[in-house]
């Protein structure tokens, strides 16, 4: 367990920084276009680096890499696309609604359905009152991320579990590439060799290194474990808005933002049985019933 906190720590800072990283970059190649050039240059890191091989997979394991991969993209490009239209904590907070619904989905006890109602109240705070944040749009884009978030913490586990590892990160990761290159290469020949520095570094910290250790992560716990840890992303996201975009937000915001988290992690831990079936042939200790790929972000 403080293994696993320790990587998706890692994990949910390297996103946060790269999406601050991301944000400067908007203005010249678009939502959309960042995302994917990031998203390509990501791909390319980690298949020079971990050389996957492409034999001997079995057609469930070609699946879940195939999921895994549109899961990160339509994360990525709808979690941008928020936090273009909503400071950062805001945006990552709605972002880990995903897991908590589908905890909420797989519960069967009312104290589950109370911590979901605890969530909304949270983010009913977060865009209440004068000081409040709410953008149609942002929270449309935000929403929509949530629910890829939930796919991809599922994936995290099954693809961390099914023996291919950092192999089948990099296949996933080459597919999130190709799905959103038409996106890319509009603006492949715009970008500056400065342009392309930025674009590596968020590809490394927001990629390369979040999405590795979530993958490791699920390896050596359940997807119930993961889906808790990640809420320490909304706060991370209040953090690194504040220090690099300066962004502030009101008391209101903040109690909402700490709301969503408390009762996300405690809805996801609470799951009366395990909300992401673990795949067969896991070398991970069977967790009692009691819940990504992360991830950031």
């Amino acid at each position: 367990m403080l293994a696993a906190f320790g990587l998706i720590a890692v994990g949910s800072l390297g996103i946060q920084i790269s999406s601050g990283i991301s944000a400067g970059l908007f203005s010249a190649y678009g939502t959309f276009g960042t995302s994917a050039l990031r998203m390509a240059v990501a791909a390319l890191v980690l298949i020079a680096v971990v050389r996957p091989g492409l034999r001997g997979r079995s057609l469930q394991e070609w699946a879940g890499i195939v999921v895994y991969g549109a899961a990160m993209a339509l994360m990525n490009l709808c979690l941008y696309n928020a936090i273009e239209r909503l400071p950062l904590g805001v945006a990552v907070t709605l972002d880990f609604l995903g897991p908590c619904v589908v905890a909420l989905l797989a519960s069967r006890r009312l104290r589950e359905g109370l911590c979901a109602v605890a969530s909304l109240l949270g983010v009913a705070l977060i865009s209440a009152g004068p000081w409040g944040y709410f953008d149609a749009w942002g929270y449309a884009a935000g929403l929509g991320a949530a629910v890829f978030f939930g796919l991809y913490t599922v994936c995290a586990a099954r693809v961390g579990k099914a023996g291919s590892g950092l192999d089948g990160l990099a296949l996933s990761v080459a597919v999130a590439a190709l799905l959103t290159l038409p996106l890319a290469l509009p603006h492949a020949g715009e970008v500056t060799a400065s342009g392309w520095g930025w674009l590596a570094v968020s590809a490394v910290v927001g990629v390369v290194i979040p999405y590795s250790v979530d993958t490791i992560a699920g390896r050596i716990t359940s997807a119930r474990v993961i889906g808790t840890l990640f809420a320490i992303d909304p706060a991370m996201g209040v953090l690194v808005g504040r220090a690099m975009l300066g962004e502030q937000l009101g008391l209101l915001a903040v109690a909402g933002i700490a709301v969503v988290m408390a009762a996300g992690a405690s809805l996801v831990w609470l799951s009366e049985s395990p909300v992401f079936p673990e795949s067969s042939g896991s070398s991970a200790a069977p967790e009692e019933p009691a819940k990504g790929p992360a991830p950031a972000t």
